[in-house]
């Protein structure tokens, strides 16, 4: 029995003597953690570039799994740039692996307190809460009756507000043919769709550079993510990969290059997705701060049946409520709350209560038309400091961020290091690339400071910015 190749776990001490380990008890599924220890042992330097992998037929031998398995596992490798193919040779680790999204360093939580200006991208500008509502909004939450049993769905007043308040002026109106649930935030409504409508080793399709959240969530659902070019008008529709069973993307305002997807390509996505029965996952991370122009049709107003629309509420107002939505045909709804029952999971009532009492007094959409009239000033002072300091700036006259083009990723790294070492913190775009980076920048983040920070914090980033040697 201990000589069975179905054997619960299984050890490989081949590949000059590389430990690789599956775990058929573990939840990552087998996929997964292939993918994961080969990308580990590359990192770690056990493997090298120019090394020769095993066949998917040879390796499936040793580890006893079926080669579908370590097919997808080498799919994902492929698509993240760490292994390429050579016709009639066999497969190859790269000489210059792309970090893969988990790996990747991210500023460390620490930093946040000791640093004393953050330009991070990705947070609130909670400076614009109005803090007498936002506690009025929290006393009236909790003078209701405490539940009993909560609706998987959403609290029904919470999935008003938002089909009313939030979806409806922007041309979004839940009826017969969309449904609006609750969510914890876009990525759990990621990784609830991924569990509902994908199956392991299914792939999705991912702008690149993206939103690494989401391609954690789809990883931790064992799903492929193939990388898709971005250009000016967001995601390359022409570059999608064959095979794909979902797109997902953030046309309003790509993260974190910033473009917005006009409309013909918005048109283009659309065609493709009914053509390949693939469905799209639209991001609308920070659709209510578009203060340029108008915002254009979302992707879900355009093909209901096959567009999921997602929201949230930490970009508008703060993450302290936890509480996102999503918009999406009778079928799909459906299958996640399906997921919902059988996982015992769901959204948790009381940021959805907060934000239903915000709306009832009011309070919700004067903050958002402050928000609205307080973005722009920031972006300006952020744009003049940049361009006085003769730098370029990139994204639209949008969100709160924008990116700063830098040649290569040593200068990322150096910047950074020299913004770090006078207080500022500071990100970079390989954080967000899920293959082999090929835009570099420092994404700049212009929500979190009070201005008069804002404005001495953008200065000190636009020296360590100036040194763009390669």
């Amino acid at each position: 029995m201990a000589n069975s190749p179905k054997k619960w776990k299984t050890t490989l001490t081949a590949l000059d003597e590389l430990p690789l380990t599956v775990d058929r008890d573990a939840a990552t599924p087998l996929a997964v953690q292939v993918a994961d220890g080969l990308r580990e042992a590359a990192t770690a330097g056990r493997l090298r570039g120019g090394d020769r992998l095993p066949s998917s037929r040879a390796l499936a031998t040793r580890l006893g799994v079926s080669r579908t398995v370590v097919t997808a596992a080498y799919d994902q490798l492929h698509a993240e740039g760490w292994l390429t193919g050579r016709h009639g040779s066999g497969t190859f680790l790269t000489a210059s692996p792309a970090p893969a999204p988990s790996r990747i360093a991210t500023p460390d939580e620490s930093e946040f307190d000791t640093l004393r200006y953050d330009l991070v991208p990705g947070t609130p500008c909670v400076e614009a809460i109005d803090r007498a509502a936002w506690r009025r909004a929290w006393r009236s939450a909790s003078d209701r009756i405490p539940l009993a049993r909560k609706d998987r769905r959403g609290e029904p007043d919470y999935r008003a507000t938002v089909a009313e308040q939030l979806l409806r002026h922007r041309g979004l109106a839940a009826g017969s043919d969309t449904v609006v649930l609750a969510t914890a935030g876009t990525g759990s409504a990621v990784g609830e769709l991924a569990a509902a409508l994908l199956r392991p080793g299914d792939a999705v399709a991912m702008e690149d550079p993206g939103y690494q959240r989401a391609v954690g969530a789809f990883w931790a659902a064992g799903v492929r993510v193939l990388p898709v070019p971005v250009d000016a008008d967001g995601l390359r529709v022409d570059k999608i990969p064959t095979g794909v069973r979902a797109v997902y993307c953030t046309p309003a305002h790509q993260f974190p290059l910033g473009a917005r997807m006009p409309a013909a390509r918005r048109i283009e996505l659309i065609e493709f997705a009914r053509r390949t029965e693939t469905f799209v996952i639209e991001d609308d991370y920070d659709g209510e701060l578009r203060y340029d122009t108008a915002p254009l049709p979302m992707l879900a107003t355009l093909a209901p049946d096959i567009v999921v629309h997602l929201g949230t509420t930490s970009k508008i107002l703060s993450p302290t409520l936890g509480v996102g939505w999503l918009v999406a045909a009778p079928s799909i709804t459906k299958a996640v709350l399906a997921h919902r029952e059988s996982t015992g999971t769901g959204p948790a009532p009381a940021g959805q209560q907060v934000l239903v009492e915000l709306a009832r007094h009011g309070d919700l959409m004067r903050h958002l038309r402050r928000l609205r009239r307080e973005m722009p000033p920031r972006r300006a002072i952020v744009v003049d400091e940049l361009r006085s300091g003769g730098l370029e700036v990139v994204g639209d006259d949008a969100g709160s961020h924008l990116v700063v083009p830098l040649p290569s990723a040593a200068a990322e790294e150096r910047a950074i290091e020299a913004a770090r070492r006078r207080g500022v913190l500071l990100d970079s775009l390989g954080r967000y690339c899920i293959g082999p980076q090929r835009s570099f920048g420092v994404p700049l983040g212009y929500s979190t400071l009070p201005r008069t920070d804002l404005r001495a914090a953008v200065r000190i980033a636009c020296e360590c910015l100036a040194d763009r040697s390669s």
